[in-house]
């Protein structure tokens, strides 16, 4: 059987601070963050399934990025924990959904999170083949399973 791939788009939207930057992006600030996940597989064969024909039913991605991604870092501050812990301490204790991460939040850094969460949450013959996650309308950072043999 031929393999093919399925993507599917989620938008969220995050704030984030990056440690140690030599630029504005040093600044709490925030973006309309654009994902696409592309799953590779076979399409499944046996006639009387009610998934005949699929790769991956749209709505069982959506259940596997959605809450444990999306949902987790919408609407969130996204920091390092190498910033300054008073000042993680104080913005702790401001707001409500604060992630702090082992990790600069950078996009590169973001779409490799993304890659080891969704990795751990696919089923049996399917394999994640990329990766993109839109910062801003013109600059993304992306991972294909190709380049990373």
């Amino acid at each position: 059987m031929e393999k093919i791939r399925i993507t599917k788009e989620f938008d969220f939207e995050m704030a984030h601070a990056l440690w140690n930057y030599d630029g504005d992006c040093r600044n709490i600030h925030g973006h309309s963050y654009k994902l696409f996940v592309t799953i590779l597989g076979e399409p499944v064969s046996d006639r009387t399934s009610p998934k005949f024909g699929m790769v991956l039913d749209f709505k069982d991605l959506r259940k596997i990025v959605k809450q444990p991604l999306v949902d987790f870092l919408d609407h969130s501050l996204v920091l390092y924990r190498e910033s300054d812990g008073e000042a993680l301490s104080a913005v702790k204790g401001l707001y409500k959904k604060v992630h702090v991460f082992d990790f600069q939040p950078t996009c590169e850094n973001l779409v490799l999170f993304m890659v080891d969460k969704i990795k751990s949450l696919l089923g049996p013959g399917l394999k994640l083949q990329a990766v993109k996650l839109y910062e801003t309308t013109t600059s993304y950072a992306e991972w294909y399973a190709g380049d990373n043999k």
